[in-house]
């Protein structure tokens, strides 16, 4: 019974350097191999390229993907990872990286005083309770204030702009459930100016509200939109825990 950590193609891409601290987090304290993506050699020298130079060979050394069987736990914070594991390994454990920081005794929180943060969840991940319960948790631990979306869990039906675009051909083939079956009316082809014009709708009722996300889609619409939207994982491993730690 095998653990991973996927630390993904897509997010990795964004935020090298955010995620090189939680894969040293996840070989650190859990002793766990992290691999790059669900699938292997997906895109290799695409997402390579759009690194900053000093983090290529780090991406480039990490083990390709995972001999994943039965029973093994695969943790990823990538939900079309969690898709394609999920539906071509269904005997497979599929869990969040915030629901393994959350069985972790010893993580430091950092302390962010009773500031008030709505929650965005994702229609990519909008089944998966324990994931939604568990951001909520490690928001709580970090002593924030949780207000909820008018349409949160599974009633949410934002990822971005990723829904205003081809879903990508992988993910129709290796996940046609979650993203054929079960995506009627989504991954509509717009312009970037009907993009921006959604996003910026989306986000007028939230103007002046601190929007916490946990999915790399979700904050780059809500970033698009204009609205003041961070990923969960800078506040958990990136700069806004080091200032709030300070």
């Amino acid at each position: 019974m095998g653990k991973y950590y996927i630390a993904s193609c897509v997010f990795t891409a964004k935020y090298p350097e955010l995620s090189s601290a939680i894969q040293k987090y996840v070989r650190t304290r859990f002793q766990m191999p992290v691999v790059r993506c669900c699938i292997p050699k997906y895109r290799l020298d695409f997402f390579t390229k759009a690194m900053p130079e000093k983090y290529q060979d780090e991406w480039k050394a990490l083990a390709d993907s995972g001999d994943f069987q039965p029973a093994d736990t695969v943790y990823s914070l990538c939900h079309n990872c969690s898709a394609i594991i999920e539906e071509n390994h269904p005997e497979v454990n599929v869990r969040s990286l915030w629901e393994l920081i959350l069985s972790d005794e010893s993580f430091a929180y950092p302390d962010f005083h009773k500031q008030t943060v709505l929650v965005q969840d994702c229609w990519r991940s909008r089944e998966r309770l324990a994931e939604q319960a568990a951001v909520r948790d490690l928001l709580k631990r970090m002593n924030f204030q949780v207000q909820e979306m008018p349409e949160n869990h599974g009633r949410t039906e934002f990822c971005g702009i990723s829904l205003y675009r081809p879903a990508p051909v992988r993910n129709i083939k290796l996940a046609p459930k979650r993203f054929v079956e079960n995506a009627a009316g989504k991954f509509n082809d717009c312009t970037a100016a009907e993009q921006k014009k959604l996003m910026v709708d989306y986000c007028r009722p939230f103007q002046g509200k601190r929007i916490v996300d946990y999915c790399h889609y979700c904050q780059e619409g809500l970033e698009l939109g204009g609205a003041d939207a961070i990923h969960l994982a800078a506040l958990l491993f990136g700069s806004e825990s080091s200032r709030k730690t300070e």
